[in-house]
Order: structure tokens, then sequence, then C-alpha cells
């Protein structure tokens, strides 16, 4: 089909008329089916600008969350959490729900939906047909489900790729090869995007803006949970499977998201087990350090509380104890809502996050954006690496 520039008049039941945009340079949408939300939150930078460089609008994917007794993955929409406006300042975006309600059996029929893989995959159900079996597994089937979505077949897009930093010509080559007339949609059976984020796309978490209700939330419950004044947050990852991730970490200096603390090219250090899985004694230590060099840059204004995020043991013991001759108190949150502990982190006053976790990650490049002061857990960067050695 001939995709120009339209503007549809709808009338809906109220009988209102509403104007709707069809971008004539395509849309772009993707199954974030990869990890829980800091893994999902790495390929959103790199798939929005990779949504820009291909000049397509950019279909809002909702965010996939893992509940505990649910026997599939949970469709969060993504403006729960997320404002759109800052993000349609960088590039035109559209939530998935308004989408395919309003928009998609006009682009995109559903004898037209194909699916984009870089090559195919091996299906799950023992099928021998060549195809990208994107709704096989889950997260993949109940995400596409959420929008009864199914597809006619599949498209491989190799030998072209998404690092549009790297390669010359390559967006050329996109337009090329999938034309906005012929390909008005380019549905992704995974996020069109590296992870862990590419350095050129970690500027983009600037347009990543809470709602208001979400802000007020992490507010209120500072507000009313932590002792008033200062206080320093941090984040634990020790739960079971992280562990085991660590236990390779010597052999992957570059493993999840190492590089946002020893560099891209390792040129600020080197990935370390402790900095992966530090140790309780570690952590009170540096605890420790970090209070006093807060101390002597605030004198008047101290660190009054420790707010911990974690995955499994929060060391709210220990840390009491440490730090009870100081008056300093660990607090966490009582509920399961990891958006909540982001948000309490990303306010703190200072924060200690696990330079290996995406997690911590998210939150690192949040402070960064206002300028708040952050820290990693065992970090040294090489010259200081070299002065102990020496």
């Amino acid at each position: 089909m001939n995709l120009v520039y339209q503007l549809f008049l709808l009338t809906n039941l109220f009988g209102q008329i509403s104007l709707i945009y069809i971008d004539p340079n395509g849309y772009l949408v993707y199954c974030p089916c990869m990890g829980r939300f800091g893994n999902q939150a790495d390929h959103f930078l790199g798939a929005l600008n990779f949504a820009k460089k291909l000049n397509r609008t950019l279909i809002l994917p909702p965010w996939i969350e893992y509940r505990q007794g649910e026997p599939k993955s949970i469709q969060v929409p993504f403006d729960r959490y997320f404002k759109l406006e800052p993000i349609s300042q960088f590039h035109q975006v559209i939530t998935m729900q308004e989408f395919m309600e309003r928009i998609s059996n006009s682009v995109w029929p559903e004898d037209q939906r194909i699916s984009f893989c870089y090559m195919e995959r091996k299906s799950l159900r023992g099928s021998m047909k060549k195809d990208c079996h994107a709704k096989e597994g889950n997260p993949f089937g109940p995400f596409w489900d959420e929008f009864k979505i199914d597809f006619i077949g599949s498209e491989f897009f190799a030998p072209l790729h998404y690092d549009v930093w790297h390669t010359a010509g390559l967006i050329d080559k996109w337009h090329q090869k999938y034309p906005a007339n012929k390909w008005p949609v380019l549905a992704f059976t995974g996020a069109p995007a590296s992870f862990p984020v590419q350095k050129e796309n970690i500027a983009l978490q600037k347009y990543l803006v809470w709602t208001d209700e979400m802000q007020s939330k992490a507010t209120n419950w500072i507000k009313l949970n932590l002792p008033k004044g200062a206080y320093l947050a941090i984040h634990l990852r020790n739960g079971i499977d992280w562990k085991r991730a660590c236990e390779h970490i010597n052999d992957s200096p570059k493993l999840f998201s190492a590089a946002q603390c020893v560099g891209y090219n390792n040129e600020k250090g080197v990935a370390t087990p402790d900095m992966c899985e530090p140790s309780k004694q570690l952590i009170i230590k540096q605890i420790r350090q970090e209070l006093k060099s807060y101390h002597s840059k605030h004198p008047t204004n101290g660190i009054k509380s420790i707010f911990v995020a974690s995955d499994n043991d929060f060391m709210i013991k220990e840390l009491n104890e440490a730090f009870k001759r100081l008056k300093i108190s660990a607090f966490r949150t009582n509920e399961k809502d990891p958006h909540l502990d982001l948000m309490i982190m990303e306010k703190s006053n200072h924060f200690i996050g696990n330079c290996i976790s995406s997690f911590s990650a998210f939150v690192i490049r949040s402070r960064e954006v206002h300028g708040f002061p952050s820290a990693f857990w065992a970090f040294h960067t090489a010259s200081t690496q070299i002065r102990d050695e020496l």
C-alpha cells in the first residue's frame, strides 16, 4: 500500500470528530522480551534512537513484568510509569494501545503483519518452518496476544543490523530494503538495540520522566517513612541468580552493565568479584567511608538514614547495628514495587549502586541527568588501582 500523509476524520460514539495523524515514514514496534525492567530500559533507549535514525514513529511497547504466582508475563502500559511529552520532544512516539486501537487497521491490517528477526529462530514446538516464531514462549506469546496480534509470515533482515553509530550508510540500506510505502510497520521480535545500552544512547535517559502520580508516590513515601534530612540510598544485588552470574565475572569483564563504571573498553578499570557481589563487611566499610566523605562536604546537613533496595537480603539488622552510634537507621519499602525503589534511590542525596546491575544503571543515568552524586561498590578507577598497587 502507498503510505502518504493522512489525517483521518473519525466520529466517535458521542458524535465528536477527532483527527488521527498517520506517519508517512512508517512505524517501528518491538517486543521488550529480554530481562526485567533494567534490561528493558537499556533496550528502550537504543530502540528510541534507532527509530529516530530511521525516522519512523516509535510504537511504545508496554513494560513486561513477571509477578509471583502468575503463569505468564504481565504487560503494563508504557505511560503508566513515564510521561510521553518529554520523549516526544526527541522523537515522535505513540503508545501501543493507541496505535492498535486507532491506526493499525489503516496501515497494518491483519493480513499484512510480518514479524522481523535477524535470522530464523528455532521453534520451541518442534516446527520445521523457517520462521521468526515470534509468539513462541513467554513473554513473546503473551506480549503480542495482549493486542491480539498474529503474524502471517517472517522477514529475516540479516545482514542489516541496528548499530547505526558505527556503520556508514546503514540507515540508507534500511530505507532501500524496507521503504515505508511497502513496509509501513517494522515489527521486531526483540528490541532493535544493544544490551547494555550503547554509550551514544545514554544521554537519552533525560527523556524518561516519571509521571506525576509516580513521583508523588515516591515523595510521599520518603516524607512518611524516612527521618527528615539527607539520606543515603544503596542497591544490593545478592539473590541466588545474581550470585551465580557473578561467578563468571573474571571471564566476562564486560558482564551486563559493567561498562557504566569501568568503561566500554575497560579504560577506567576492570570488573572484579567484589564489584559484582560485595561482602557485608565491604558494604559496611564503604558506607562508613561514604558517610564520612559526605559529612565533610555537608557539615550542616549530614546523612540521617539509609534507604536499601535489594532483590534478596536488605541487611537492615546489620546496618542498624553498624551505624547505631551515629544514630543512622536503615529503611526499606514493604511493597514489592521496584519502580518505587528506583525513584527513592534517584532522589537520594547520595547513592551507591552495583556496577554490574542494569537496575543500578537506570538510577545512575537518572541521577546524572540532575547532577546528583553516585558511587559503585568496590570500584576504583584505573589510576586508583595503580596507586594502591604502588
